[in-house]
């Protein structure tokens, strides 16, 4: 590329079967279905895609297996002009794969993914260390555990941002690999149930300023419909999400994730940031899929105008 990318994003690109339908099948009963799609999914592989449909330059660091499928998820990247120069593949078949189940009244889905341990991850020594530092994000949800917690620890000594998709949760704890990454993020983004999880506090802001004890500057918990809550330590506030049309909620929380780092390489103020992530997140979720309806920056723009919304 003939410039440095302003974010590195370290961890899972997929691809994603996606089918609507009203009624999931059963042994006894099939179903039929509204809608079918393939797109490209997972955490950092989508928020990476969004934040270049957006306007920043992005690099991928993870894997891919040596097969058709693995083609497919590969150009499903790639042509969000995600740099991939150093996407390794595997001399392996694909198993980064999830099946999709959206459904056709509220938008809501459900995953199947492979149940096995995953194969082949990145280990810190096929990291390259110039790579990871030339980006001012590293974006990070923690599927390489050993390669993320290496690439946090120079982004941190390096004195620039690591951001965190701290997934949605019902468990009571969250994952070993988020609990080690916490002291080297700077900004944590987390899906419903996960702040509470990791901070053992059940209020949303009362989790947020825990949290902030235990190194992030920035906490965002995003709560679907009810929008996001941010904590940092001068501040705390709330902004709504906007009603929209809802075909399809998956990827929502990962274009939220991209755009908010847009927002912060414009270097505006975390409400305005904020605002942002929200639309671009209810554009999303008015059509099929986790990346093809993410929209354009002006796209963006116009959806805040209507709204009475300027940005800086």
């Amino acid at each position: 590329m003939t410039s440095k990318n302003q974010i590195i994003g370290l961890g899972l690109t997929t691809l994603d079967v996606l089918i609507r339908l009203g009624d999931m099948p059963t042994w006894e009963h099939g179903a039929r279905i509204d809608a079918f799609s393939f797109d490209g999914g997972g955490p950092v592989g989508t928020g990476l895609c969004a934040a270049s449909r957006l306007g920043a330059r992005v690099g991928f660091v993870g894997t891919a297996g040596n097969d058709r499928v693995a083609d497919l998820k590969v150009e499903l990247l790639a042509e969000y002009g995600v740099d991939i120069s150093h996407l390794l593949r595997r001399d392996a078949p694909e198993d980064q794969v999830v099946i999709v189940y959206v459904d056709s009244e509220t938008g809501e889905r459900t995953f199947s993914g492979f149940g096995r341990p995953r194969q082949n991850l990145l280990k810190p020594e096929e990291l390259d260390k110039d790579y990871i530092l030339q980006g001012e994000f590293l974006h990070l949800e923690g599927f390489h555990p050993e390669a993320a917690v290496q690439a946090a620890k120079w982004m941190h000594e390096a004195g620039k941002t690591v951001v965190l998709d701290g997934s949605k949760t019902r468990e009571p704890d969250v994952r070993p690999i988020h609990q080690e990454l916490i002291p080297y993020v700077d900004v944590l983004i987390c899906g419903e149930g996960f702040g509470c999880a990791l901070s053992k506090e059940q209020g949303l802001y009362d989790a947020g300023e825990r949290i902030l004890e235990m190194g992030p500057s920035i906490v965002v918990q995003t709560e679907g419909a009810d929008g996001s809550y941010t904590v940092t330590k001068d501040d705390r506030f709330h902004i709504p999400a906007f009603p929209v049309e809802v075909v399809d909620t998956t990827g929502a929380g990962d274009v939220f994730h991209g755009a908010y780092i847009v927002g912060l390489l414009h270097g505006w103020d975390l409400r305005t940031v904020a605002r942002f992530s929200t639309a671009v997140s209810a554009l999303k979720c008015m059509k099929l899929g986790g990346r093809g309806p993410i929209p354009t920056y002006d796209q963006v723009v116009e959806f805040l105008r209507e709204r009475e919304v300027e940005l800086a």
